[in-house]
């Protein structure tokens, strides 16, 4: 249940708080209370088992300004930002990377909205800051007269400067000073201001009349920053789309299975061949990127926000992208083409390794915003020039610069529209080509750039996690010994895997065997890799070790594979299941969530590659690869039915334990 709490200190803010208490409970809180000094609230909150909202008396706003704030997915604690020049008492801010990085800043980005979400993990925290504003002894029972008391400054705040804040301001500042992690909702279309007179409220309340509510919302679905192609022959008219199926009453979930089922449709008609199915297989994958981005839209306008949505369009994203690959592999195959299986791994491949990157290169940046340092760009070298060309580059929104930034990437939308162009005019083997040749060129780019950065910014992030479950090491890591520089060991590791596939595909080529002690050797360095488990990754660079692990794993797969003469069919479909295994982690790491449940059945990477090489030794690659490959997608999907299915409904009470 949420609770939302409008802390009303001054008698004269009466209307506006019965205006305020009326707009949250439309933007769906439970329970809506007046509080009239901080002590007050401060029991309030003690008592909260669910997230609370907590507003000053002096904001007019549009409703969905609150509602947008009580539904954002970006963090549970988050504070409404303006832009507005800040009045006497309100607390500036500084944000980067959409956290609130300090309060009271002296270089701000904008001033605190007197409202924010706090999330239930936050409660006491927030419960403890209104005591101690109020000037309460932390931990002490709240007294009849302590709403007399003067304020106290908070960690971190200066006694002058926290007498100057308001009481709501004094609570944000209190919580950015103990270190909470607070995300910032910044308002863009409506209209949100804190007033201090009747001239002002009356001007405010002008402009939020002046503004169609529903119009801005809708706009607000689309993402303000999105890629080139999206931006220009997507968002223009998907609002359209979303729109209708908010009105028919279809969920974001329903429009990403429709969005599934376009994609699988394009693949069939890439893989049969023919100028007119690969034309009908453009279109189709055209429109079904289109319903890829109408569900994050439609999720947005309504504000139907899940961990199981989140996640669900994540895995389905690359579920359709590898399903389009394995399409243009058997189209290009079926062409006549011998390698055209072997193309749509590499395209897999690629594609998995840069996503990994690009996750651990965004956690570090959100890392790196917590802990910012002063470091000017003479300062840092290169990577800080790089830095700060990258931070203009951003900022001149809608430049020639900036587009090619974005574009240069790679972006999801420039690939599928690279795919559906080129297999339309030219065919399967073109569109994979062509795909490989941008991938590796804008992996190349991104890479050769995020590693000088990352040098100059030297926050290790894999310390801020559990580095065993996100390298994916499972039990038979644990048990071998300990070695330091976990990155040395596995770029090691994937270098013997890719020169072990490369011995594999020349021996295969001129008729003969892959020698044992090959896949031996390469399994040593694998398991020299599995040995960086437990060692500290706090160098600079140690956020590419689980793109480096996954590398080494799926080239030793592709090498078994290859060398046992498997079906290249069965070696995509086992690559597909381990990048489903990983997806599943990535997914859970950007929503905060817990491991998958069946995550230890999975037996980690480094015993799934002892498994193949058994197998391959054994003269059974092709069993191993099929029966493995079974295996771990029956616990993917029995982990998926545990995750989403049948623990949250135990957690409602609808399912009871046996006996």
């Amino acid at each position: 249940m949420t609770l939302a709490i409008v802390l009303a200190a001054e008698p004269a803010a009466g209307p506006l708080t019965e205006r305020l208490a009326a707009q949250w409970r439309r933007a769906g809180a439970a329970d809506v209370r007046v509080a009239a000094d901080l002590t007050e609230l401060a029991d309030l909150v003690a008592d909260a088992t669910g997230p609370v909202l907590v507003s000053g008396a002096d904001l007019v706003a549009h409703t969905a300004v609150l509602k947008h704030l009580a539904t954002s997915p970006v963090g549970p604690t988050v504070a409404l930002v303006l832009t507005d020049p800040p009045a006497p008492g309100q607390a500036t801010v500084r944000e980067e990377r959409g956290q609130v990085v300090e309060v009271g800043a002296a270089d701000p980005s904008g001033v605190f909205g007197g409202a924010l979400r706090v999330g239930a993990a936050d409660l006491p925290a927030l419960a403890e800051a209104a005591r101690r504003a109020a000037g309460v002894a932390p931990g002490a029972a709240s007294a009849p007269d302590a709403r007399l008391a003067g304020p106290v400054p908070a960690p971190g705040v200066s006694a002058v400067q926290g007498g100057r804040l308001d009481a709501v301001d004094r609570l944000v500042a209190d919580l950015a000073a103990r270190g909470t992690l607070i995300f910032a909702q910044r308002v863009r279309l409506l209209v949100a201001h804190r007033v201090g007179d009747e001239a002002q409220r009356a001007a405010a309340e002008s402009a939020v009349a002046a503004v169609d509510e529903d119009r801005a919302e809708l706009k607000l679905s689309v993402k303000e920053r999105d890629d080139f192609f999206t931006t220009f022959f997507v968002s223009t008219w998907s609002p359209y789309v979303t729109k209708a199926a908010a009105r028919i009453g279809i969920g974001p979930t329903g429009v990403t299975m429709v969005s599934v089922a376009f994609a699988v449709a394009a693949a069939v008609l890439f893989g049969t061949g023919g100028r007119p199915a690969l034309v009908a297989g453009a279109v189709l994958l055209y429109l079904g990127f289109v319903l890829d981005c109408v569900d994050g839209q439609l999720a947005r306008y309504t504000r139907h926000f899940s961990a199981w949505g989140g996640w669900l369009d994540t895995m389905a994203d690359r579920f359709k992208e590898y399903v389009v690959y394995a399409g243009l592999g058997f189209g290009a195959t079926h062409a006549g083409f011998r390698y055209g299986w072997a193309l749509a791994l590499a395209a897999m491949t690629l594609q998995t390794v840069r996503h990994m990157t690009d996750t651990w290169y965004g956690a570090l940046h959100d890392e790196a915003a917590r802990r910012p340092k002063v470091v000017s760009a003479d300062a840092g070298g290169i990577g800080g020039k790089l830095n700060a060309a990258s931070t203009r580059v951003q900022a001149d929104t809608g430049s020639v610069s900036y587009w090619l930034k974005r574009t240069v990437v790679f972006p999801i939308g420039e690939r599928w529209a690279l795919i559906a162009i080129a297999a339309a005019l030219f065919g399967p083997l073109v569109a994979l080509v062509a795909v490989l040749v941008w991938g590796t060129l804008a992996f190349a780019y991104t890479g050769g750039l995020r590693t000088l950065r990352a040098r100059w910014m030297r926050v290790p992030v894999l310390t801020t996690v559990d580095a065993g479950l996100h390298r994916d090491d499972g039990l038979l890591a644990r048990t071998l010994p300990t070695a330091r520089r976990p990155l040395l060991l596995a770029v090691l590791g994937a270098l013997g895997a890719a020169g072990t596939l490369v011995w594999a595909l020349l021996a295969v080529h001129g008729g003969g065997d892959l020698p044992v002690w090959v896949p031996v050797l390469a399994l040593v360095l694998l398991l020299g890799a599995a040995q960086g488990s437990r060692a500290p990754h706090d160098g600079s660079l140690d956020w590419l070790v689980p793109a480096a692990l996954r590398a080494a794993e799926y080239l030793f797969a592709i090498a078994v594979g290859v060398a046992g003469r498997a079906p290249a069919w069965l070696i995509f479909g086992y690559v597909l299941v381990l990048t489903l295994l990983h997806y599943d982690l990535t997914a859970r790491l950007e929503k905060r969530q817990a491991a998958p449940p069946l995550h230890a059945a999975t037996l980690g990477w480094p015993g799934r590659s002892l498994l193949l090489a058994i197998g391959l030794i054994a003269g059974y690659a092709s069993y191993a690869l099929a029966t493995l490959g079974a295996y771990l997608l029956v616990v993917f999907v029995a982990s998926v039915v545990l995750a989403w299915v049948v623990l949250p409904a135990r957690a409602r009470g609808g399912v009871r334990s046996p006996g």
